[in-house]
């Protein structure tokens, strides 16, 4: 059986098990079991004390969330200016949201915005004719609780949400060549007959190692010529019993040192600039190199793109002459005050959410996102600075809070 699958059934059962107690049913205006709901004429909950009454309900249609009461006596409506109502909204972490109300044509209107998620301890007073009536119940919405044991062994991991680097990539194409600099090209220093050629295309030599001899036509005496870089022979033109001349009779080439050939087109010139970070990446594999933009040509090819240069060690020789790349370069970067990494989103309702964590209890988050750019996602809104949020496997939490049956309710 899938190791996986093992652990993830165990966080759901373990979950579901040590969930906090919840006498109260899932969503807005709960209180008791479902079987103990009871819903007034405008579809809010009834809170019920001898013959006065409150229906409380969170409307949204077409404006932010907001409370809208309707209290009445003995079944009749109430003067609303009599009545003085107070809601306060205990969210996790212990954060308190307070309502104070205000007639508003039929009914009380809450003073402020009900932010989501929807999930708190509630509790309401109401007084009329000097007397107050109260009452507090849970209405929880995508919560979970999970014991840090069983979390650990899901792979669940956490960060604390702060500041972030936005880095803007930008993806070109090209092929490896050999790095002029890491090139030579040997000569004979006096023109001869070439005695003796130690060495073949494709052989490695070290630095001073021997090449070929040759015999001076002037002294008649033997020298040797040798190598003035560690490398590949990667041209010969001598043979023993030849003359030498001016010529080159090796070429050597270092390749611990090679050159990405990048093409950049029109569109993307002005974002590709000199000294910018870059990652080169062999085409179908995961051999990759950093480096940074050492120079773009002045002049364009026939496709009308120039050639942007990236020098990259390859000490292993794992980059080949000719290999085509992928590079993904810094076109840019920005810092924003509050960011979460774009593993942790998920889809919850109609909302992008990520998870924060309070203990071993973890609770929706809607967000309001800003640019993406890599593994950073900005936020601007839902999510405090320095809140702990589940950055891998949040999906094991969405699936328990889904196996709730959690619902949101007005």
């Amino acid at each position: 059986m899938n190791k996986w699958f093992v652990i993830i059934s165990a966080v759901l059962l373990t979950a579901c098990g040590s969930r906090e107690p919840n006498t109260a049913q899932p969503g807005h205006g709960v209180e008791g079991s479902a079987a103990e709901v009871v819903k007034g004429p405008h579809n809010g909950r009834l809170l019920v004390d001898g013959p006065f009454a409150l229906e409380l309900a969170i409307f949204e249609t077409g404006v932010p969330p907001e409370y809208h009461a309707w209290p009445t006596l003995a079944g009749k409506a109430l003067p609303l200016e009599e009545v003085d109502l107070q809601v306060e909204l205990t969210r996790l972490g212990d954060k308190v949201d307070r309502f104070t109300f205000a007639p508003q044509g039929d009914y009380l209107r809450g003073n402020d915005v009900v932010h989501e998620p929807h999930s708190f301890v509630v509790k309401v007073t109401a007084t009329y004719a000097g007397k107050a009536h109260s009452w507090a119940f849970d209405n929880f919405e995508g919560r979970t609780t999970i014991a840090a044991d069983i979390a650990a062994n899901a792979g669940i991991a956490t960060e604390v949400a702060g500041p972030a680097t936005l880095v803007e990539a930008l993806t070109l194409y090209g092929r490896i060549a050999a790095d002029p600099a890491w090139q030579r090209e040997v000569s004979a220093r006096f023109p001869g007959v070439i005695r003796t050629v130690a060495k073949k295309a494709g052989d490695r030599v070290r630095a001073g190692e021997v090449l070929a001899t040759v015999e001076s036509n002037e002294s008649l005496e033997t020298y040797s010529i040798t190598a003035p870089i560690a490398g590949i022979v990667t041209m010969r033109d001598a043979n023993p019993g030849e003359h030498s001349s001016d010529k080159p009779m090796f070429a050597i080439t270092d390749s611990s040192s090679v050159t990405a050939e990048l093409s950049v087109f029109p569109r993307d010139r002005a974002r590709v600039r000199p000294g910018a970070a870059v990652r080169v990446t062999l085409a179908d594999t995961e051999i990759s190199g950093e480096g940074k933009i050492e120079r773009i040509d002045v002049h364009a090819g026939e496709n009308q793109s120039v050639t942007a240069r990236v020098t990259l060690a390859n000490p292993e020789g794992r980059f080949l002459a000719g290999n085509f790349v992928t590079a993904t370069v810094n076109a840019g970067e920005h810092t924003v005050p509050l960011a979460v990494k774009t593993s942790a989103l998920q889809p919850f309702r109609d909302f992008t959410v990520v998870f924060e964590q309070v203990g071993e209890t973890y609770e929706v988050r809607m967000l309001e996102l800003g640019d993406e750019r890599g593994e950073w996602v900005e936020v601007k809104g839902g999510l405090s600075p320095g809140a702990r949020y589940v950055t891998e496997n949040s999906y094991v939490i969405k699936a328990d809070i889904e196996k709730s049956g959690a619902s949101h309710d007005h």
